[in-house]
């Protein structure tokens, strides 16, 4: 009826092909394959009547037919339909195949292709995050290539599909039951149904028998059916959420639809058998007492009282889609009529003939027609022949008497820009569950900031476990397919989510080691200062002057020096402070070392000189030698300093070999053979002097500061040989902590070995402290 309204309307436009009158030819394909190819190959064979009419005589000009709504018949007849070029528009033959231009040149549509439809039920999918769902769909052409686009498209937002179940041709309910064990054992809670109502019903009946709830989303074949929207599929299927073709009005088609009344054309018996549908009545009295009660159908009953969907057209989809086929063909022949001869687009800038017109050329024009019907929406095809991809949203709501309506809560328009192509009223959207509000559909839930996907061997991609990051790797993303590592002096935070700056480590003086260290250290310089200082106070005392007291004071003094290097170790390291830590400590400890050495060898000068036999050796001893071999012995070290620190000198360095977690600041020392020469040098010195020391020890009480010597020397030793494997073994700081330990405890074990006995006699016993008690020693 759309149809046959749409061509009485442009026949009374003035405006639109005002010269030519339009007509048509209906026939009904009985859903069935070979009752539409046959009436489609008889409309471009030539096989009608010829007629004469006014001016007009001849085959009737077929230009173009409007239909089939069927996708696997109009993909018959396109093929047909393409080899004379003959153009076919369709109404509702959505399948995505018929957009091939190779194997169907002359097909168009005013429904969107289901390439379309799949994209529009992605942005639905994607919007409400549903990225795991069951798929069903029909076994015919356009369940099956709306299937094959819906596994291709649902991956581009990292979506799957969870199950693809194929509905039964012949409604099979071993088969149907097969089905329903899949959704049940599924965890989707959301399925997509391509389908038409036909091969949907059944499976639904079951839906009910088995009490099966699920958010289903419809395909536009379903989407508005009456079958579906119905008390008893109520509790089940409201909540639904549909693709509907693209709700149009027409003006004036209501009161079209009421005017119809039937006529006596055999060839026109279509009206005549819904009038007696409608009214239970027959047009015929023999026939009206066998089947209509005797009920006569006068042609004349009010349509307008009718309690119908026949003139309901606040919700006209596939009527209003027939409107705009029909109009399209028209617009596209209204603008080959008004060609302006010499500026036509066929050979030699011709124009069709009005008197010989051919569908090819229809066929051009149809390809780039473009208007605007009386409702707004605009009408044109691509390069495809497809129209413009727009679609309602359609929501099933349950209403008072028990049935349901669909409602639309939005559209998409893929005309508009990327952020617009969908539009939703989430308010005015039920939820058929307790919540009432979206579902979960997921296989696995998002992977935090912090970890990374890894999915489940033998499932799809949306199914993953969520593994941690490594250390020292991050990922700040949701559902992250890797993770990222921090660049060199950053770590990964405890969440794993971002780059922080790595933990600078050394020795602190804000650290308790660090403080203990210093403590001790400054204590280990004031005792050395204090002892000194009785020294100094008792200078003139035999014990003090005993063996050069000089010598002495120059021991107490690079003892007090070695305690106080010790602080160049802690803190921050710099340059300055990298290169004159190593040096004072080597200097300052041959300074003592070299001092105990000249101390040693006088003990046994002094000795031998108390001899007849040695009376001169004290001669080679004096105050002088000593002095100089001091200087000498110590500006060896002073050497060893100055080309380790001018060749390869120390250097602050940020380690990230002994944790990776950590910087350890610590100071390289450039040159690992230089470090080793002033190591061995004080090494060399500390076992020359023990080895003297050790050979004098049983001399005469008397001058047997010797045994105090062999004494301090042995610690020394032992403190030093111990402390290279602990100092290669020890990590970062506490590398630093060795070497500090080293330095404070062979400095007490000098202080106290060399000291403690003579400040005994000094501070406790001074009446020890006389040549004459001294001298009455006797030796064991």
């Amino acid at each position: 009826m759309a149809m046959l309204f749409a061509v009485q309307e442009i026949n009374r436009n003035p405006k639109l092909l005002p010269s030519i009158k339009l007509g048509y030819r209906i026939f009904d394909n009985c859903v069935r394959l070979d009752v539409a190819f046959r009436a489609a190959t008889a409309l471009v064979s030539g096989t009608e009547k010829y007629f004469s009419m006014r001016n007009c005589s001849g085959l009737p000009p077929v230009l173009g037919i409007v239909g089939d709504p069927g996708s696997t018949h109009s993909i018959a007849i396109s093929s047909v339909l393409g080899l004379f070029r003959v153009p076919m528009v369709s109404f509702f033959a959505t399948c995505s195949c018929l957009s091939d231009r190779q194997r169907y040149p002359s097909f168009f549509r005013t429904i969107p292709s289901d390439a379309f439809q799949v994209r529009a039920m992605i942005q639905i999918l994607r919007h409400f995050k549903w990225t795991w769902v069951g798929l069903i769909y029909s076994d015919d052409d356009y369940g099956r290539h709306a299937a094959q686009s819906f596994h291709e498209d649902i991956t581009t937002f990292g979506g799957c599909v969870a199950f693809s179940e194929i509905l039964p041709k012949n409604n099979d309910i071993v088969e149907i039951r097969k089905i329903m064990h899949v959704i049940q054992t599924s965890t989707t809670r959301v399925i997509v149904v391509f389908s038409t109502g036909s091969y949907l019903l059944p499976l639904m009946d079951e839906v009910v028998r088995q009490n099966v709830i699920r958010q289903w989303i419809a395909s536009e074949a379903w989407s508005t059916s009456t079958a579906f929207l119905v008390p008893r599929l109520l509790p089940f299927l409201r909540g639904t959420l549909g693709i509907a073709i693209r709700r149009g009005e027409i003006d004036g088609l209501q009161e079209f639809l009421l005017s119809v009344r039937p006529d006596n054309d055999s060839k026109n018996n279509m009206v005549r058998r819904f009038w007696q549908e409608m009214f239970s009545c027959r047009f015929e009295p023999e026939e009206a007492l066998a089947v209509a009660e005797g009920k006569v159908c006068t042609g004349q009953e009010d349509l307008s009282k009718a309690d119908m969907a026949y003139s309901d057209v606040s919700d006209l989809r596939p009527s209003y889609n027939v409107y705009k086929a029909v109009y399209a063909l028209a617009h596209s022949l209204h603008n080959l009529v008004s060609c302006v001869p010499g500026q036509g687009p066929f050979k030699g800038n011709s124009c069709a003939s009005l008197h010989d017109m051919q569908p090819w050329q229809l066929l051009h024009y149809l390809q780039s027609v473009n208007f605007t019907t009386g409702f707004g929406d605009q009408v044109s095809f691509d390069k495809n022949g497809d129209a413009l991809p727009i679609y309602d949203i359609l929501n099933w709501h349950g209403m008072p008497d028990g049935s349901m309506k669909a409602k639309t809560v939005g559209d998409v328009d893929e005309s508009q820009p990327s952020d617009k192509v969908l539009s939703l009223e989430e308010d005015k959207i039920f939820w058929n569950f307790k919540s009432k509000k979206p579902p979960r559909s997921v296989c696995s839930e998002s992977c935090p900031p912090g970890t990374r996907k890894a999915t489940r061997k033998g499932l799809p991609v949306c199914c993953f476990d969520c593994l941690p990051c490594a250390d020292g790797e991050i990922s700040n993303t949701t559902d992250s397919l890797e993770c990222f590592r921090c660049p060199k002096e950053f770590w990964s935070s405890l969440e794993k989510d971002r780059c922080v700056p790595k933990e600078v480590e050394f020795l602190s003086y804000e650290e308790a080691l660090g403080i203990s260290l210093t403590t001790v250290s400054i204590f280990g310089a004031c005792v050395s200062a204090v002892v000194l200082a009785i020294f100094v106070h008792h200078r003139h005392t035999p014990v003090v002057r005993a063996n050069n007291s000089e010598l002495s004071f120059l021991i107490l003094l690079s003892l007090k020096l070695c305690f106080l290097c010790a602080l160049l170790f802690i803190g921050q390291p710099r340059t300055w402070t990298c290169q004159l830590r190593h040096a004072a400590f080597g200097i300052s400890f041959v300074l003592c070392v070299s001092s105990i050495l000249v101390k040693t060898m006088v003990v046994i000068a002094v000795f031998k000189a108390s001899r007849p036999e040695g009376q001169g050796a004290m001669k080679w001893f004096g105050t002088a030698q000593q002095r100089g071999t001091v200087f000498i012995l110590t500006s060896l070290q002073v050497v060893i300093c100055v080309i380790w620190l001018s060749t390869a000198s120390p250097t602050p360095h940020k380690n990230t070999h002994y944790q990776s977690s950590k910087i350890v600041f610590e100071c390289a020392v450039g040159s690992v053979a230089g470090f080793a020469t002033l190591l061995g040098y004080i090494g060399l010195l500390a076992a020359i002097s023990f080895l003297i020391a050790f050979l004098a020890r049983k001399l005469p009480d008397t001058f047997n500061e010797a045994k105090f010597i062999t004494f301090s020397m042995l610690i020394f030793c032992a403190v030093w040989i111990a402390f290279v494997p602990a100092y290669v073994s020890s990590p970062g700081k506490y590398a630093d902590a060795v070497e500090i330990f080293a330095i404070l405890a062979s400095s007490f074990g000098l202080l106290m070995a060399i000291f403690a006995p003579k400040c005994y006699i000094i501070l406790l016993h001074p009446e020890r402290n006389t040549k004459k008690a001294l001298m009455s020693r006797t030796t064991k």
